[in-house]
Formats: structure tokens, sequence, C-alpha cells
């Protein structure tokens, strides 16, 4: 594994646009002031939108089991269930 590439502060500053597009295309830099290292700069992790079915099936087989009763009984509990008028007054 390499190490990251190291930015000066000034080149940092110079070169903000450049050094930003790499960061988001998922490159890493280490930061220095005065040759001594101060900082790293990473790219955030992106969350994903989507899983596929097979994976979501995989993550589930080991879910615990849900009383389907039990799960209404205690959404009943808290849930208002009057239907009423918003705008009433």
């Amino acid at each position: 594994m390499s190490a990251q590439p190291e930015v000066t502060q000034r080149d940092l500053r110079s070169r903000s646009k450049e050094i930003m597009d790499a960061v988001e295309r998922g490159q890493a830099f280490t930061v220095t002031r005065d040759g001594h290292k101060i900082g790293e700069l990473v790219p955030l992790r992106r969350r994903r939108r989507f899983v596929p079915r097979a994976e979501f099936a995989a993550m589930s087989a080991n879910a615990p089991a849900i009383a389907l009763e039990a799960f209404r009984e205690d959404q009943d509990a808290v849930a208002e269930q009057e239907l009423s008028d918003p705008y009433e007054r």
C-alpha cells in the first residue's frame, strides 16, 4: 500500500481546485506546514442508495423473527388511531 501524497499548506491554497477534484475522485492527502504533518484531507464515504436483493436477503437471514400480532399491538399502543381534521378549529 502506498503512502498518501503530501501537500503543503501553500500548495493547498494555490491548487485547491485540483486537489479537491482529486479528493472527490477518492485520493487522500497529508497536509504539511513548515515540513510537519498537520492533518489529512480524505474523501467522505458515500452512502449507497441501493442494496441488491441478494445482499438484502443475506443480511436479513439472521434477523430475529418478529411476532406480527405483538408488533401491531405495540404500534396501536403508541399511534393515534382516530382520524381528525387538522384544520378543525
